[in-house]
């Protein structure tokens, strides 16, 4: 078995009313899968976190080294790949553009052995995870208080037991909403927030303080992902737990903050970090330090499957008779082909995700779907 193609899928959706995080503004919707097909004609999806028509030029500068190879061959293929762009970095694109082409090699990988990828990394610890919703973004046009605030209540309605809420628009402005949204959910609903590295050193001190009482989960990228010694700065000058990882691509670049402690939970990205063959190694490494790892996910049903699997195999730290469990991270924001892009949607019960249970990544793909919200040709 030999790879014949590499393709890529570029999707697009224009948002009928747009959002902002603190550090980026979303109009649209757009993510690229990969597809590996094989001569036999197996094949397997991936995805790349981060800009959907940069990451396809990447897959397809990547692709002369894949074309005839071995696709079970996983680790070979990624030394190969990262070693081929190694000089131009080791982060950003040509990472977040690995990581879909692993997720593909594991995803034929499975279906060649005929058992789910959760398996192929060692075995299932669970079959199904709780899942937190994402959302709560700036939207425009909007009281950000009163839509946070609904927005929320209707995931606390809908079953869901947590969720994280955006800040890094201003500690006065962003205290005003987690409260609220406190006040609204009562005390057992489980709040994180993301400043998705909008703040300042003294500005994300500032708001861990004043936000403790509140019983925040965790503080998300409270500054930008470069500054490592202001991540430490932060976690010892305030209470809520520091997380951060979803930019620090590969297990180099997690090492320093893992070795060092910047953070209190490490948030790999399989869609980012490498795909499954990094990600392991990430999470093997974080157990040596004792820092929880909780996969950061944002992306189609493909990335969600992939972070299922993955999660699936996750060996708890520490080995006990009722362990940490993990928490899925579950995009409710608007994206309607987030689950159009597979035959069976994704879905959550009561805030509970069931972990697919077939062949590789568990999902079959929609073609129609992906003809449909295909990205227009610039």
């Amino acid at each position: 078995m030999k790879i014949a193609a590499v393709r890529t899928h570029l999707l697009d959706y224009r948002l009928a009313t747009p959002f902002e995080s603190a550090s980026m503004r979303f109009d649209r919707r757009a993510h690229v899968l990969v597809e590996i097909v094989c001569d036999n004609g197996l094949t397997g999806w991936g995805e790349c976190l981060g800009p959907a028509r940069p990451n396809a030029s990447v897959v397809a500068a990547y692709t002369p080294w894949l074309l005839g190879a071995d696709p079970l061959e996983t680790e070979k293929i990624w030394a190969t790949l990262y070693n081929a762009l190694r000089d131009q970095g080791q982060r950003g694109l040509t990472m977040t553009a690995l990581s879909g082409i692993d997720i593909a090699l594991w995803d034929i990988k499975g279906k060649h052995f005929g058992v789910p990828i959760s398996t192929l990394l060692g075995g299932r610890f669970r079959d199904h995870v709780r899942a937190y919703a994402t959302g709560s973004f700036k939207r425009d046009g909007v009281d950000r208080i009163e839509d946070n605030v609904t927005e929320v209540r209707r995931y606390q309605t809908e079953g869901f037991g947590a969720s994280k809420i955006k800040i890094g628009f201003g500690v006065d402005q962003d205290l005003r909403v987690v409260r609220a949204v406190r006040d609204a959910v009562g005390p057992d609903f489980r709040l994180m927030v993301d400043a998705n590295h909008g703040y300042d050193t003294l500005e994300a001190i500032r708001f861990g303080r004043a936000a403790a009482e509140l019983d925040i989960d965790w503080f998300e990228e409270p500054v930008v992902p470069e500054h490592l010694a202001a991540y430490r700065e932060v976690k010892a000058n305030q209470l809520i737990p520091v997380a951060g990882g979803e930019t620090w691509q590969g297990r180099f670049a997690m090492k320093e903050p893992v070795e060092t402690r910047a953070v209190d939970i490490l948030q790999p990205d399989l869609a980012g970090t490498g795909g499954f063959t990094e990600a392991k190694r990430i999470v093997d490494m974080a157990a040596l330090y004792g820092v929880r790892v909780v996969p950061h996910v944002w992306g189609t049903a493909v990335h969600i499957a992939a972070a299922l699997q993955f999660m699936a195999a996750m060996v708890p730290s520490p080995v006990r008779v009722n362990p940490i469990e993990p928490i899925l991270e579950f995009d409710r924001t608007d994206n309607p082909y987030r689950q159009a892009v597979v035959t069976q949607p994704i879905e959550h019960e009561a805030g509970v995700v069931r972990i697919p249970n077939g062949p590789g990544l568990g999902v079959e793909i929609n073609r129609d779907a992906l003809a449909e919200y295909k990205m227009a040709e610039a």
